[in-house]
């Protein structure tokens, strides 16, 4: 069985490079699955919208930013159990094709280069200025840590306003 899984998870990998589009990021041995990266960052697309798109073709393939050091990737992953046969290996890389094609038609999503707040003043905000005027978008969870630490401050300072004597 677990020859089965090996041989599809290498009919979706070589699927997947033949497109040109992606970069395999997981080893062949070990646990089937198969997980992938975008090469080309700058097409205005990114992983999470991949995954977004292909739920619509019944997929669900989890697209998700790696640990703390590698922050800065993001990767689809596909596990291959027994059920997944050959077939819907090569209606996988089928159904991506067509996301792809789809996702070049749309206008680049605005999310990656606007600002929510960008105040520093204890606003929330989606985007870092960066150097001659240039916006670094922020990690998911530097913004988290943000909202976390704004909330924080609020309800302190609500906490702090009702031990006020009147």
């Amino acid at each position: 069985m677990m020859d089965n899984c090996h041989d599809n998870a290498m009919v979706l990998k070589e699927g997947l490079e033949k497109t040109g589009r992606f970069k395999i990021v997981s080893k062949d041995i070990g646990v089937p699955l198969v997980a992938f990266s975008l090469k080309d960052q700058n097409r205005g697309h990114n992983e999470f919208e991949i995954a977004e798109t292909l739920r619509r073709f019944g997929w669900i393939v989890p697209a998700y930013t790696m640990p703390a050091d590698a922050k800065h990737i993001t990767v689809l992953r596909v596990v291959i159990r027994e059920d997944f046969s050959r077939t819907l290996a090569e209606r996988l890389v089928l159904d991506i094709t067509k996301v792809m094609h789809e996702l070049d038609a749309l206008p680049a999503k605005p999310s990656s280069k606007m600002s929510i707040n960008g105040n520093e003043n204890g606003k929330i905000s989606g985007s870092l200025e960066g150097k001659n005027g240039t916006v670094v978008k922020k990690t998911a969870m530097e913004t988290q840590r943000e909202i976390t630490t704004y909330w924080k401050n609020f309800v302190m300072a609500k906490k702090s306003d009702k031990n006020k004597i009147c």
